[in-house]
């Protein structure tokens, strides 16, 4: 996933319009105060038919926003209060790449990238943004990248209702983003590194397999698992979580769209799916 960078030039200028930009700096040593996972990003070959697809499984307002020649969409997990603090899942053209989630945001709660860059600097961690502007984005020791934001953030203010037609609505009514997993080359490797960024105090005991839960802020979390059949490792796939529904309607809306239901015997309170470009997203009901 290593160079799949989605922030534009025109999202940093919509950022400047909120303020995001304007913050005064405020270098603070490792680790950050996380506030909880924000949002997340994936590329796609077309992603009007991207944003039909989750508009029919997510009761969303659609938004859209201009980038060059295309249009980014994005999946509002939430109603958009006047702040636009809301959680959501951007949807940007791939441009030749393959169809991927891109990256993870977090919000912290004070944030600067030249503070964030010194406090990985000092613990030997890689410290090298992989996007230009004042945000930046930050690439674990696989590559894998992580955007962060300091509130006020939310939705950019470029990003309007969008009016893609879309046939039906949503199943599911969105709360949030749930967790993000990562699937890493070596997860005490990775682990090395996400303590100096979130803290040693967030990470629960290991799993069968290797898998680690760190949980963040507002019932949120990130998930570290060895990549496994000689795959590249990435961010291999997303939750969101919602509120209570019927399954059944769920799995025939699945069908109805094409997405092909995975199994879930681990968890089997979870709808597990691949979308209409192969990405793994699971819904999941807040506790």
């Amino acid at each position: 996933m290593k160079g799949a960078i989605t922030i534009t030039t025109a999202i940093c200028v919509a950022m400047l319009a909120v303020g995001v930009w304007a913050q005064t700096p405020t270098p603070r040593a490792l680790p950050l105060e996380n506030l909880g996972l924000e949002h997340l990003d994936i590329v796609v070959p077309d992603t009007a038919a991207s944003a039909r697809f989750y508009a029919r499984i997510f009761k969303t307002t659609l938004h859209q926003q201009p980038v060059r020649d295309t249009l980014r969409y994005f999946v509002v997990l939430g109603d958009v209060p006047a702040d636009r603090q809301v959680g959501y899942v951007a949807i940007g053209a791939a441009n030749g790449r393959p169809a991927a989630i891109g990256h993870y945001c977090v919000l912290a709660k004070t944030y600067s990238r030249e503070g964030f860059a010194s406090g990985l600097q000092a613990a030997g961690l890689p410290s090298a943004a992989t996007a230009p502007g004042p945000i930046g984005m930050w690439p674990d020791p696989d590559g894998l990248e992580l955007q962060l934001f300091q509130p006020p953030a939310g939705l950019v203010t470029a990003a309007v209702k969008s009016p893609l037609p879309v046939d039906g609505e949503g199943i599911v009514a969105p709360i949030g983003v749930d967790h993000v997993m990562l699937d890493v080359a070596n997860v005490d490797r990775s682990l090395s590194y996400y303590r100096a960024v979130y803290g040693s105090n967030l990470e629960g005991p290991r799993e069968p397999g290797g898998r680690v839960w760190l949980r963040l802020e507002r019932a949120t979390r990130l998930g570290l698992q060895p990549v496994t059949d000689g795959r590249k490792p990435s961010i291999s796939h997303f939750a969101i979580k919602v509120r209570p529904f019927d399954r059944g309607a769920l799995t025939a809306r699945l069908r109805e769209v094409g997405a092909k239901e995975m199994p879930s015997a681990d968890e089997p309170d979870v709808v597990r799916f691949l979308d209409n470009n192969g990405i793994t997203v699971e819904v999941r009901v807040a506790s």
